[in-house]
């Protein structure tokens, strides 16, 4: 049984280019293709792609509300979202909203075929670079720290110790040590050098 797919962009070049890229594939049914939000919601009333490949960017409304409304009214398409932007907001925008992967308008022919293969298992994918960029975000997530912790933060980085800490704070030591761990921990940091490198790489110790 074949895979419907249609495609939603307002660019003529890309749409051509995708075309030619499946339509030489014995299990893809190639639906059309609509240029902006309303034509696309106007030929599903009537239609039923299996899959959609979605740009983000369209004429009259966003491809990540689209993406929204579509999977509301059909959640049995699949969309797979259709880029030239890899930034981690997009995608989680994208994916949050029901998409089941996300491609690069430059994706290769197999890229293409993956996602779509992955989407009718009911499995998200995305092109090599957008995963990359978004593990690249999810590392270079900035850790939050609490006032009190900041505090604790920067006397550690002053080189006191625990007990010092405690009497400049106010604080028993051990509720300065429970500020320790807690910042080893969202701080990634195996010890107190670690720490401290860590914190002055996110520029923690500034008030």
């Amino acid at each position: 049984m074949k895979t419907k797919i249609f495609i939603v962009d307002d660019h003529f070049m890309v749409i051509e280019g995708i075309r030619s890229l499946l339509e030489n594939e014995k299990e893809i049914e190639w639906m059309g293709h609509a240029s902006s939000a309303a034509s696309c919601m106007a030929f599903l009333v009537t239609h039923k792609p299996d899959v959609i490949l979605m740009d983000i960017n369209l004429p009259d409304k966003s491809g990540i509300d689209l993406c929204k409304e579509v999977k509301s009214l059909y959640p049995s398409i699949f969309i797979l979202a259709l880029s030239t932007f890899n930034q981690a907001s997009y995608v989680q925008a994208m994916m949050e909203y029901g998409a089941s992967g996300y491609l690069l308008k430059n994706a290769s022919q197999q890229e293409i075929m993956q996602g779509i293969h992955e989407a009718m298992k009911g499995k998200s994918y995305m092109s090599l670079e957008v995963a990359q960029e978004l593990r690249k975000s999810e590392d270079l997530k900035m850790p939050v720290i609490s006032k009190r912790e900041k505090e604790v933060l920067v006397l550690i980085a002053e080189g006191l110790t625990n007990n010092e800490i405690a009497e400049r704070l106010f604080v028993s030591s051990n509720t300065v040590d429970t500020h320790r761990k807690n910042l080893l921990l969202k701080l990634q940091a195996k010890n107190t050098a670690a720490l401290v490198k860590t914190a002055v790489q996110w520029k923690l110790l500034e008030f």
